[in-house]
């Protein structure tokens, strides 16, 4: 079974790989409950979808309706005024099948004029305040994608006492100097504050560029298990932090599997001839 850990303020103790539910964007119901069955197998009691996510909240709503209470659950919003962001926080509990969600977050909230419309007067906060208060979300998060996301968290935890961040988080992206520093500063912020943290992007390789697309997720995945183990176990020997699941089914039974025998770091050299061997690029530049 994948190990639990408190999942920051919340108090709720979640495995440390959370399922991706963007991986249902784009399956069938089949497909989509074979997946959660997968879950439950490897005890994984944590979902984060998304509004922008496909048919994923359409999908998740039956395993919902079968295992209540099961799961810690989170959905996104990507509008960016107040009136757009409660329609599709109503649109997204409709979808789920579900009076409540426990996390509600504002999407991908890094681009600096977007930030400043969801953060200001009328701007896509005021909805999700709106919702905790009117019980139909617990807590508040905001999660980010690109090199400026753990600047722009750092940035948001300013204005807004958030209670979860979600950014990009691996080996090769890691060697980004200036990412690694500020992402230390992040991650020292939500540990003074009790924010949880979780990652995305664990097992990427390289960029598609110009190879067919033969996965769900926007980037070449990692296929080799010895590959997933050596980056889904570097990701979680950094302490308290989260794993988010990879966005392709056929993936995610690998991803899963290596979070279940996590033990310990990678060696350094290990990491480093795996970026060699595999010739492996970073996703953003």
């Amino acid at each position: 079974m994948i190990e639990k850990l408190v999942f920051g303020r919340t108090g709720h103790m979640s495995t440390r790989a959370i399922f991706g539910a963007v991986a249902l964007g784009r399956v069938t119901q089949e497909e989509a409950d074979a997946a959660i069955d997968l879950l439950l197998t490897h005890g994984v009691n944590h979902i984060d979808t998304a509004a922008s996510y496909g048919d994923s909240e359409l999908r998740l709503a039956p395993a919902l309706r079968r295992n209540p209470g099961r799961f810690f659950l989170a959905t996104k919003t990507g509008e960016r005024t107040v009136d757009k962001a409660r329609d599709q926080i109503h649109r997204s509990l409709e979808r789920l099948g579900v009076d409540s969600v426990d996390l509600l977050q504002l999407h991908c909230l890094v681009e600096p004029a977007e930030w400043e419309v969801a953060m200001g007067p009328g701007g896509a906060l005021e909805a999700a305040i709106e919702a905790r208060q009117q019980g139909l979300a617990r807590f508040i998060g905001v999660t980010g994608h690109g090199l400026s996301a753990a600047r722009m968290h750092l940035r948001s935890l300013e204005r807004f006492d958030f209670d979860t961040v979600l950014l990009p988080y691996s080996y090769i992206l890691a060697q980004n100097g200036a990412y690694a520093a500020e992402l230390a500063a992040l991650l020292g912020e939500c540990e003074r504050r009790g924010v949880a943290v979780q990652t995305i992007k664990s097992v990427v390789h390289r960029p598609w560029g110009e190879d067919p697309q033969a996965r769900a997720t926007w980037y070449r995945p990692m296929e080799e298990q010895r590959d997933i183990d050596r980056a889904v176990h570097w990701v979680l020997s950094r302490p308290g932090i989260f794993l988010n699941t990879v966005g392709d089914i056929h993936v995610l039974p690998r991803v899963l599997d290596a979070a279940a025998r996590y033990e310990k770091r990678p060696p350094e050299e290990e990491m480093r001839a795996q970026v060699t061997s595999l010739g492996m690029a970073p996703l953003f530049v």
